[in-house]
């Protein structure tokens, strides 16, 4: 107590905040703020730290309302925010639309008692139930799980104590951390989608998650949805339907609007329940209620689910067609559909949201994936490789989809699709990246231009195509390429004279394209450079043959890891070991981690027998071998295919190291700082292909080394225009050099 300044006796000190040292009222107290409207958080100091929240008081009335609201939304497929920041942002806005109006029919009294009782409904309905007020707190930063209670580290106060279990319903949620959320469009609709990592040990093997968030549905929704359907499967047309999407919404919009009216219009009592409201609501008592028959975007959302499955992909709808995804599979029903993201921070397999519970819907779906392609899926072609090309996808965008029948699949059909950046990397993308050196792309500059023969090989996912794709500017603006075989889909020619030819597996027997028929075909097409993108079937390495036979410059993909098992595959295909000699250059790209480069770049030698096993150990820089027949072969302990007149060996032209940063094979002691030679045999090669000395193949070499590095200055990321800089250097490179600088 204080005296009074009239001195006439002992009086209550002014007003502090509770966690002030002068509020002798709450002793404990040590913070205290509100986190919501009607909501405060309080740390106390009891024995340790506690943290305590209260919440709006209810009277009798507005818990039976409470209740009520809880009851009416039990069977309705609400969806919890996957974060702590979606929960903050839920609990700003508010009800609105569909849920606003549903609560304005259950809901009496006065505007406090509506705003305390929704508060309740908010938080147990769409939010994180008694974690919400926690996750509304900013001031709360780490959550501790190890007990029989929930702790939580603040700001300023660790560990306290709360009064809810370590095992709370939505904990995981509550302690999530987004990543990244962006939009999918689909139709007319845009379905948002976040990617978030869960913080909590001991859960789920898998922490990084990815949710589409597709509209939620009201009590009732789902079998409006069905009827729909059925509806709409059951229609009568009497002309050609052009625009199945138009068709199919025409008919949902019209179905379902008149059953949400004749829904609404069915009850008089609650209407005239709401005509009192609003003849009241004009004298200024109560709150007027909401207008229109029913919420416009109730009818949006039962439009989606029916457009989703009738013209878009079932539950795979979103994944497809969002840019932001590499692979979607769904390897079974009953399990979480798993997606790879693009980027570096997270392009590990992570799990979704969607599942495939119905094997029948299942089958149906891949079934569908099948036939727009024209493969007819049955128990006799029960899997196929099919291509995709979705509307609401980029036109240039390849989409390859494995698909596959329960008959060869245990528990149920399964869906492996790969996707491919619908917008090309360049150069200098990759070398932004650190993904190789800008030697390397100099190097593989000159091989495009003057008709070598490149492999990029590794596993699946290393980036091979993306590596060829990127620098296929390089090759003359003049020069014809021309792709072959089903990967030609994933090859981009910028060029006007190029043309990309495909096998059609899945056609009828008599009209079946084959490779030969490609073969033929190319050589009327008088090609310069032939891209194959699979060199994986016995037809594409029988392919891969004929064309090093030819003269023309190839460019292609495989799979294969390393030198080893490159040779030895070729060997086992049935290819002669001297078309070996026709490579001029194989790079190596790796997936480590979530990051993709180049592994190391290799010229293949062919040696005298004994002459790979006296080289350099392999790892030094040197050259290394594996001995090839040239007639029959066979695996050796070692693994190396031996027996024949000849070795084929290796150099490392380039090689990362473990820190990063590449080693190169050779350096020429008349050379300038950071000048290298990078040939030995593709030099002399290339001097040979041009009808040029050595000498000059180096300068040029070196040249080109420059202006990568002026394209990586300038940044020239832009596809098309990296193909228009090149095009202008060859038709005049002293007036291009000039406008350089400039």
């Amino acid at each position: 107590m204080s005296e009074s300044l009239s001195g006439e006796g002992p009086t209550v000190p002014a007003p502090v905040p509770p966690e002030d040292a002068d509020a002798w009222y709450a002793p404990d107290v040590r913070a205290q703020r509100e986190t919501h409207p009607g909501v405060v958080a309080t740390v106390r100091e009891e024995d340790g730290f506690a943290y305590e929240v209260r919440e709006p008081a209810l009277t009798e009335r507005e818990r039976v309302e409470r209740a009520t609201i809880e009851e009416h939304f039990s069977d309705a497929n609400l969806r919890r925010p996957r974060t702590r920041e979606g929960t903050r942002e839920r609990a700003a806005t508010g009800f609105e639309g569909k849920y606003a109006r549903a609560l304005d029919r259950l809901l009496s009294g006065s505007a406090d008692s509506r705003r305390r009782v929704g508060y309740y409904a908010m938080r147990d309905l769409r939010c994180l139930g008694e974690l919400t007020p926690l996750a509304l707190d900013e001031r709360v930063e780490v959550g501790d799980t190890t007990g029989e209670r929930l702790f939580v580290h603040t700001e300023n106060f660790a560990p306290a104590r709360t009064t809810l279990r370590a095992d709370h319903e939505f904990l995981e949620r509550f302690l999530a951390e987004r990543l990244e959320r962006h939009t999918v469009s689909f139709r007319e609709f845009d379905v948002p989608v976040v990617v978030y990592r869960e913080r909590l040990l001991g859960t789920d093997a898998f922490d990084t998650k990815y949710a589409v968030l597709e509209p939620e549905l009201l009590p009732g929704d789902e079998a409006l949805i069905e009827a729909c359907k059925d509806r709409i499967w059951e229609s009568n047309v009497d002309a050609v339907v052009e625009d199945k999407a138009a068709f199919v919404r025409e008919r949902a919009r019209e179905f379902l609007s008149r059953q949400l009216t004749a829904r609404n219009a069915g009850a008089w009592l609650g209407a005239a329940r709401y005509r009192a409201r609003s003849a009241l609501a004009e004298y200024g008592v109560g709150v007027p209620p909401v207008d229109d028959r029913y919420a416009s975007e109730r009818l949006d959302d039962l439009v989606y689910y029916v457009l989703r499955d009738f013209v878009g992909d079932d539950k795979l709808t979103v994944p497809i067609r969002d840019a932001y995804l590499e692979d979607i599979e769904a390897n079974r029903v009953g399990e979480r559909v798993k997606v790879v993201p693009r980027r570096a921070l997270h392009d590990e397999r992570i799990p979704t949201n969607l599942v495939f519970e119905d094997e029948g819907r299942f089958t149906n779906l891949v079934t569908q994936l099948a036939a727009s392609d024209g493969v007819e899926l049955n128990a006799s072609n029960p899997s196929a490789k099919v291509n995709l090309n979705p509307e609401g996808v980029a036109e240039d965008t390849t989409i390859r989809c494995a698909v596959g029948l329960s008959v060869i699949s245990e528990d149920g059909p399964h869906v492996s699709i790969r996707k491919q950046s619908p917008e090309a990397m360049t150069p200098v993308d990759l070398l932004e990246r650190d993904a190789l050196p800008s030697e390397l792309v100099a190097l593989l500059w000159m091989l495009y231009e003057h008709h070598g023969v490149v492999l990029f090989s590794g596993p699946t996912g290393a980036g091979k195509t993306t590596l060829m794709n990127a620098h296929m500017p390089f090759v003359r603006y003049s020069d014809r390429p021309i792709s072959i075989d089903e990967g030609s889909r994933e090859v981009r020619l910028p060029q006007e004279t190029g043309v990309s030819l495909t096998t059609r597996d899945h056609e009828d027997e008599y009209k079946r394209v084959t490779m030969a028929d490609l073969m033929t075909e190319t050589n009327y097409l008088n090609p310069d450079i032939e891209v194959i993108a699979e060199i994986n079937t016995p037809e594409s390495f029988e392919t891969f043959g004929e064309v090093l036979n030819t003269g023309h410059g190839v460019i292609g993909t495989t799979h294969a890891e390393t030198v080893q098992t490159l040779v030895n595959r070729i060997v086992e295909q049935g290819l002669p070991p001297y078309l070996l000699e026709e490579i001029d250059l194989v790079v190596f790209p790796r997936h480590v981690e979530g990051e993709r480069y180049v592994g190391e770049a290799v010229e293949l030698l062919r040696e005298p027998e004994g002459a790979a096993g006296a080289s350099a150990p392999d790892g030094d820089g040197g050259a290394t071998g594996v001995n090839t027949p040239d007639g029959d072969s066979h695996l050796t302990v070692d693994g190396r295919i031996s027996k024949g007149e000849h070795d084929i060996g290796w150099n490392r032209v380039f090689e990362r190291e473990h820190g990063g940063g590449w080693t190169f094979a050779y350096d020429h002691p008349n050379l300038g700082d950071g000048e290298r030679s990078l040939g030995h045999r593709v030099f002399h090669r290339l001097a040979e292909r041009t009808d040029r000395p050595v000498e000059d193949v180096e300068a040029e070499f070196h040249r080109k080394h420059r202006y990568v590095r002026y394209m990586k200055q300038e940044e020239m990321d832009d596809f098309d225009s990296l193909f228009s800089f090149l095009s202008d250097l060859r038709n005049d490179e002293a007036a291009t050099v000039e406008r350089m600088r400039e």
